[in-house]
């Protein structure tokens, strides 16, 4: 048998070796575990930030670009979170199949709808994204909203592993709605609580839950708080009292522990994304971990 005909034998006789797994650049944690969740062994899966990094502000190393390079796929959120940094990544690259507009490149955003949206555009006013508030993975809903067009994405450029991709789909789904009852009947507590956040991170999960932002402690989105700006907010919190002051992981607590001890209020740290905390390891982890922070505010 000549030498051609005994690979393609081998390649038809052992799984895994005719397709080898697809490599998908993750921008955000929360995106690298649901592309875990839906491709299984069929995906291997680099992040290339952490919960404990603004991903507003991501240095573009050429270890990223060597990830970037070597993509099938890019997942990233999008609505201008990663401007600073992306689009570095993308260029410089070299890599056709991922860019904007190909279909290796998917936006989560763009799967949702956003909240937010500034009447007027004005850089003036910090850190304002033009489509919309982009910290779209801290409402469950959305997850399973960006999960359903992400398994389409990966059919589209991995047929071969159609099947598989649905049934990993179907069953993510199954897990996800009943996780969701289940946070629902936790979460019913939390409606209404009075919350001061560090950033505007969170204006999804307020939707969720029916929580209401009573204040915020950057003076304009990305600037950080002046110790007078602090006592404004304080002050104000005098004619409309909240329950606590939320930040993310990565977030410095300086700015949410002096309003704390000044105003009397709890800070609750959430995680923010897949790995902000030891329970939050997996997307239900990191629901479960949020709702378990906030109920400590109200008990």
């Amino acid at each position: 048998m000549k030498p051609l005909h005994l690979l393609a034998l081998l390649f038809t006789a052992v799984p895994g070796l005719a397709h080898a797994a697809l490599n998908i650049f993750a921008c955000e944690p929360e995106w690298g575990a649901l592309a875990t969740e839906l491709g299984g062994d069929a995906v291997r899966v680099y992040a290339a930030t952490t919960a404990f990094q603004d991903p507003h502000r991501i240095e573009a190393r050429p270890s990223l670009i060597a990830q970037m390079r070597r993509a099938d796929l890019a997942v990233c959120t999008g609505a201008e979170l990663e401007i600073g940094w992306l689009p570095i990544l993308l260029r410089q690259s070299g890599n056709a199949a991922i860019q904007p507009g190909k279909p290796g490149y998917f936006e989560a955003a763009r799967q949702v709808a956003m909240l937010d949206k500034p009447a007027v555009l004005d850089r003036a006013q910090g850190d304002v994204h033009a489509a919309g508030n982009p910290h779209i993975q801290t409402d469950p809903r959305n997850i399973a909203r960006v999960a359903q067009a992400l398994s389409a994405r990966l059919i589209e450029i991995d047929p071969d592993h159609a099947t598989l991709y649905r049934t990993r789909l179907a069953d993510f789904n199954t897990r996800w709605n009943a996780a969701m009852a289940r946070w629902q009947i936790q979460a019913a507590p939390l409606k209404g609580m009075n919350i001061v956040v560090q950033h505007q991170a969170f204006p999804y999960m307020e939707n969720w839950l029916g929580l209401k932002r009573v204040a915020v402690l950057e003076p304009k989105p990305g600037v950080e708080p002046t110790l007078g700006h602090l006592a404004e907010v304080a002050a104000q919190l005098k004619a409309a009292p909240a329950k606590a002051v939320l930040r993310a992981a990565y977030q410095s607590a300086r700015p949410a522990e002096w309003l704390a001890n000044h105003a009397g209020l709890s800070v609750v740290v959430l995680p923010f994304t897949v790995g902000g905390s030891d329970r939050a390891q997996d997307l239900f982890g990191l629901f479960d971990d949020s709702l378990a922070q906030l109920l400590k505010a109200v008990q």
